[in-house]
C-alpha cells in the first residue's frame, strides 16, 4: 500500500513527527487485561492526518480507514470504531500538547523558526449548540415553577385515570416524564448560574475589601462601595447543550451566534506556525493578552514583539509585557480599511479624544512611526491568514467536543494538524527539486 502514496505525501511526515512524542505522554492500560490496544502513536498520527485533511467526526474518521488510502496506511490496514476514536481524542491532552510541541522543537532543529516577533488574535467558531437552546435566569425560573404546577396535574390526572379508567394508561406517563425531565434541565440551569454568582461574588470579596478600607480611610467620603452580589442577574444566560459556550458575534456586522472565542499566537517572522492555542469564553478579547504569551512552550523562548489589534489593548497587560521585556505593538482604535480606490464614499476623519490616557498617546505615537508601521502591518499578514487557511482549507468552523476543556482539547489538536501540515509544507519547498 505504501508504493501507492508519494514519497513526499504528508502521510510519512506525519507517522515520523509521531514517532517523535515521548509515550509516557498517552493514557495507556498497563495493566496489560482487557481488549488488545491500539497503538497510541497510529492513534494520534490517525487523528493529526485526518484533521489536516478535513475530517473531523470520530465516523468519518472511521469511515475513512476502510476507503481512504492515507488513512489505511496510517492505520495499518486496522479499523478503529468511532467510539475508540472519539475516548482516545477525549483522553489524551497531555499527548496533544506534547505533539504540538515536538512540532514546534522539530521546526527550531531545521532552522525554520525563531522566535522573534509573533501576532495574537481571537476568532469566533460556533460550539456544538444552538442559540435557541439558550435561556434567562428569570425565564428558567418561570418555566420551572410553571413546569412544577403542570406535573402536579398530571399526576393528579393520573390517579383519576387509575381509578376510574378513563384515559390512556400509557400517555399519561410519558407527558409526565418528559416534563419532569424538561424540569430537571431548569433546575440544572438555575443551579449553574446561582454557582457562576457565587463564585464571581467569592472572586471579587479582596477587591470590595480594598475598596472599603480605602473608603474607610477618606474618613467615609464619597460613595460607599456595594458588597459583591452573590446571586444571578434575570438577564444572565446559559445553554442547555453546551452551558460552557456563549452568544456572541464576530462583529456589530454579523449575526450572534453560540460559539467560543479560539484564540491564536503565530509566529510573525515567516513561517506562520501556531505558537499557542487557547480558547475563551469571553466575545472581547480583553484580558487575552498576557495569556496568549504566557501559553507559549518555555522551551521555545520568550518573544521580543508581540502584535495585537485593538481588542486587546489593556494598559496593565502591555505594562507587565514591557516589564518582561517584550516590546508591545498594539492597536489603540480601530484600524483604518478605507482603500485608495474605494467605491463607498470617504469617511471622515475623526481626532482621537483629548482625554487619551498617557500609555494610549504613547502607544500611538510608537505606532506612527516608520518601524512602527513596518512591524504592525506584518499582524494582518500573519495571525489573520492563519485563521482563513483553518476555516476554508481544513474546513474547521464548528467544534465537535461540547464543555470548554474539550473545546480546548480539539482546538489544540486542530492548531497542531495545521502546524504539521504547514511544516511539511516548508520542508517539501526548500528540499532540492
Amino acid at each position: 500500500m505504501g508504493e501507492w502514496i508519494p514519497e513526499n505525501d504528508l502521510v510519512h511526515f506525519i507517522i515520523e513527527a509521531a514517532e517523535r512524542v515521548d509515550i509516557s505522554a498517552f493514557k495507556i492500560n498497563w495493566r496489560g487485561t482487557g481488549s488488545e490496544q491500539y497503538d497510541p502513536r497510529m492513534m494520534l498520527a490517525l487523528l493529526v492526518y485526518c484533521y489536516a485533511n478535513g475530517i473531523f467526526s470520530s465516523r468519518r474518521i472511521e469511515r475513512a480507514t476502510y476507503r481512504d488510502i492515507g488513512v489505511r496506511f496510517i492505520a495499518a490496514n486496522l479499523h478503529p470504531d468511532h467510539d475508540t476514536i472519539c475516548a482516545f481524542r477525549r483522553n489524551n491532552a497531555e499527548a496533544f500538547a506534547a505533539a504540538f510541541l515536538e512540532i514546534l522543537l522539530l521546526a527550531k532543529e531545521l532552522k525554520l523558526l525563531k522566535i522573534g516577533m509573533v501576532s495574537t488574535d481571537g476568532t469566533k467558531l460556533d460550539a456544538n449548540a444552538s442559540k435557541h437552546q439558550s435561556l434567562r435566569y428569570d425565564r428558567a425560573k418561570e418555566l420551572r415553577t410553571q413546569l412544577q404546577g403542570d406535573i402536579a396535574d398530571l399526576m393528579a390526572k393520573a390517579e383519576a385515570a387509575d381509578a376510574t379508567g378513563g384515559d390512556d394508561p400509557q400517555a399519561l406517563p410519558e407527558e409526565i416524564a418528559r416534563r419532569e425531565k424538561l424540569k430537571a434541565k431548569m433546575d440544572a440551569a438555575c443551579a449553574r448560574l446561582e454557582a457562576q454568582a457565587k463564585a464571581r461574588a467569592a472572586a471579587q470579596q479582596d477587591d470590595y475589601k480594598a475598596k472599603l478600607e480605602a473608603h474607610e480611610a477618606r474618613g467615609g467620603k464619597g460613595h460607599k462601595p456595594k458588597p459583591p452580589k452573590d446571586t444571578p442577574n434575570d438577564d444572565e444566560q446559559t445553554n442547555l447543550t453546551d452551558p460552557d459556550s456563549r452568544i456572541m458575534r464576530k462583529n456589530k456586522h454579523s449575526e450572534y451566534r453560540q460559539a467560543y472565542n479560539a484564540q491564536a499566537t503565530v509566529d510573525a517572522d515567516g513561517t506562520q506556525l501556531i505558537l499557542a492555542a487557547g480558547v475563551s469564553q469571553s466575545a472581547s478579547d480583553a484580558g487575552e493578552l498576557v495569556n496568549n504569551i504566557n501559553a507559549i512552550p518555555e522551551e521555545l523562548g520568550q518573544p521580543e514583539t508581540v502584535l495585537a489589534d485593538t481588542g486587546f489593548a489593556d494598559e496593565e497587560e502591555v505594562a507587565e509585557l514591557e516589564r518582561r521585556g517584550i516590546e508591545a505593538l498594539v492597536a489603540i482604535g480601530a484600524e483604518k480599511n478605507q482603500r485608495t480606490y474605494d467605491f463607498r464614499p470617504p469617511k471622515e476623519a475623526k481626532p482621537p479624544p483629548e482625554n487619551q490616557a498617557p500609555w494610549r498617546k504613547k502607544m500611538a505615537e510608537k505606532l506612527a512611526t516608520e518601524e512602527g508601521k513596518a512591524k504592525y502591518r506584518k499582524r494582518k499578514h500573519t495571525v489573520e491568514p492563519v485563521f482563513g487557511i483553518i476555516k476554508s482549507v481544513l474546513g474547521f468552523r464548528q467544534f465537535l467536543l461540547r464543555g470548554l476543556d474539550k473545546v480546548k482539547l480539539e482546538w489544540q489538536l486542530v492548531a497542531l494538524a495545521y502546524n504539521i501540515k504547514r511544516l511539511h509544507n516548508m520542508v517539501q519547498a526548500q528540499a532540492p527539486a
